[in-house]
């Protein structure tokens, strides 16, 4: 061997060793760094197991929880801080302070209360905090056209206060008209107050925003003072508010499942026919919607909102309507007790549209029974994906629905997001909760529900229109689709709680 080489040779070995032994020192002088890291991983996931087990909701999502931090702390940690650690005791402190447990009384003592229909669905009554209100009218609007139209006339004949709050705001054409409509009313002396969730309106610029402080509107993200990246307590990443409302001097309110974007127009290429579906209500429900968005407000920016212009209770209609509120504060699922109810108490017609379905087992229970004893249980689902992950899941529990004589229709005219539900000639809703467990569970939603037979009649006819622009899916719908598909749809459907 060339003497050279052999000198190089024992040169780079000695490089080497000398890495060795210089990797090996910087190990044992950060061993205590490690070590403390290891502790403290330990340590936080011994505490989220302890909260977990005191505060289970189901054994099986529990043992899967501890199972994981058990075995792999330094991954599970994180993700139960996002997704597990559901913590809202500071905002049933607002609702306490804001007098939610003495609106019911509140109600009957202004003689608000419709008694039959607070009688005859207690559960929902319950589960919403007040009763249902009468005296109110009710328009339905059917898609963004109709919904906008109305929407921007009230907020530009608001005389002294606007109320908004959207899950999504996008400062593109429709989102420009209604900041220059809040921009015109401020400018007038109305005092408004705009909420949006930072998750659903990722995209909107600070540019947006800015200009309607610059004329005094109070503008607020939901978790503006409840980061969602946190050292210390629960990560909210994973609890939204999806609320969709919008209130005119405490006597119209707007909700339903359109957002402030384009699409929600159908002016977008990528969903083309938009089907939605909104509630205009004027009367005593709208000072409701008032309080459910005091509440948001509250807890988002530390601060009450002036309620004193409340001075009276007009009751401009004849019908009853049942504002509901529900989210990851209250102390029971409430959400799903009370759909699981409506379908309990179906004995004709249960019919649901949502863009979503990834039921929880209670609920896909209560379908089950529904379909068994002979009501006419409906599901209409999209036929066009937005979500994927949600879209393929519902494909797996749709097929377990057809199995147990559920029938299920995919929406063919555009893409469908509407949120209605219809149980026999008694009962319809219009909300923001989608059928799935991140609504039932996870998100802020409301839902208005109505018993005057004008709505019913209203609902019926309009969702007939939609089954007929569906079609009816079969019981091999889910196999006659590749191996791949199915593959994907099933294993989609292992994250539907957090979906």
């Amino acid at each position: 061997m060339d003497p050279t080489q052999d000198g190089q040779m024992i040169e780079t070995a000695a490089r080497d060793a000398a890495t060795d032994v210089a990797l090996l020192d910087t190990i044992a002088n950060n061993l205590g760094i490690v070590a403390a890291i290891a502790f403290l991983f330990y340590l936080a996931a011994a505490i989220c197991s302890v909260r977990e087990i005191m505060n289970s909701r189901t054994a099986q999502g529990s043992i899967a929880w501890l199972l994981s931090m058990f075995f792999l702390p330094f991954f599970t940690v994180p993700l139960y801080l996002v997704f597990g650690w559901r913590s809202f005791s500071d905002y049933a402190h607002v609702q306490h302070t804001l007098g939610r447990g003495a609106r019911s009384h509140r109600a009957q003592t202004l003689k608000l209360t419709d008694e039959e229909g607070t009688r005859h669905w207690p559960v929902l009554s319950k589960v919403a905090g007040i009763p249902f209100l009468a005296g109110n009218k009710v328009d339905l609007l059917i898609d963004g056209e109709e919904t906008f139209a109305s929407i921007l006339e009230g907020l530009r004949t608001a005389q002294h206060t606007i109320l908004i709050q959207f899950f999504i705001i996008r400062d593109d054409e429709i989102g420009k008209e209604v900041a220059d409509a809040l921009i015109e009313r401020a400018k007038a002396g109305v005092t408004i107050y705009l909420l949006y969730d930072e998750i659903g309106s990722s995209s909107l610029s600070n540019a947006y925003l800015q200009r309607l402080r610059d004329v005094g509107i109070n503008v607020s993200g939901f978790n503006e003072n409840h980061k969602y990246l946190r050292l210390l307590g629960p990560m909210r990443l994973n609890y939204r508010n999806h609320r969709k409302v919008v209130v005119t001097d405490f006597e119209h309110a707007w909700v339903g499942g359109l957002n402030v974007g384009d699409e929600y127009l159908g002016h977008t290429r990528e969903f083309g026919t938009w089907r939605d579906t909104h509630v205009k209500v004027s009367g005593p429900a709208a000072v409701a919607c008032a309080l459910s968005f005091s509440e948001d407000w509250q807890w988002a920016n530390n601060s009450e909102l002036p309620l004193d212009k409340i001075t009276s209770y007009s009751k401009p209609g004849d019908e009853s309507v049942l504002v509901m509120p529900t989210g990851p504060a209250d102390e029971l699922e409430e959400c799903a007790i009370a759909f699981a109810e409506v379908a309990a108490r179906a004995r004709k017609r249960l019919w649901i549209t949502s863009p979503y379905f990834v039921p929880s087992i209670d609920v896909a229970t209560s379908l089950y029974a529904a379909s068994m004893r002979g009501v006419d249980v409906r599901i209409l689902l999209p036929e066009k994906a937005d979500h994927t992950t949600v879209w393929l899941a519902s494909y797996s529990h749709a097929d377990e629905m057809i199995a147990r004589g559920v029938k299920v229709f995919r929406y063919t005219e555009g893409f469908l997001h509407q949120k209605v539900t219809l149980v026999d000639d008694e009962l319809a809703s219009v909300g923001t909760v989608n059928f799935d467990n991140r609504s039932f569970r996870i998100n802020f939603e409301i839902t208005m529900w109505f018993t005057h037979a004008r709505m019913i009649e209203k609902v019926a006819a309009m969702l007939e229109r939609d089954f007929a622009r569906s079609t009816e899916t079969g019981a091999d719908d889910l196999d006659n689709r590749s191996y791949v598909f199915r593959v994907l749809a099933q294993g989609a459907r292992l994250l539907s709680p957090i979906l």
